[in-house]
């Protein structure tokens, strides 16, 4: 059975054809002109990093670039503000994923 991709978008919203980015080397697809943020939240993303302080998950919190809790390496280019960002084709992002259990 194939696995169906989780995509929380409204589909009800006319987008132009999708891009593909990967996350954590798995491709997702994006819309052109979304944010990084913002195609990892439809992509099912809720953590993007550890805490500097304690290592707890971290997650989004303003979503206009004045938290920092949304940090992830674009491209190899470590503590980038996801928010902040918009989605190119073939962008590699890596973000932290909480161990499962």
């Amino acid at each position: 059975m194939k696995e169906k991709k989780l995509d929380l978008r409204i589909e009800a919203i006319d987008r132009r054809a999708a891009i593909l980015i990967r996350v954590n080397g798995r491709p997702i697809d994006a819309t052109p002109g979304e944010t990084v943020l913002a195609a990892l939240t439809a992509a099912g993303f809720k953590t993007l990093k550890k805490s500097n302080v304690r290592g707890e998950a971290r997650g989004p919190f303003c979503g206009m670039g004045v938290c920092y809790e949304c940090l992830v390496t674009i491209n190899g280019i470590p503590k980038q503000r996801s928010c902040m960002v918009e989605v190119a084709e073939n962008m590699e992002i890596t973000v932290h994923e909480p161990d499962p259990g």
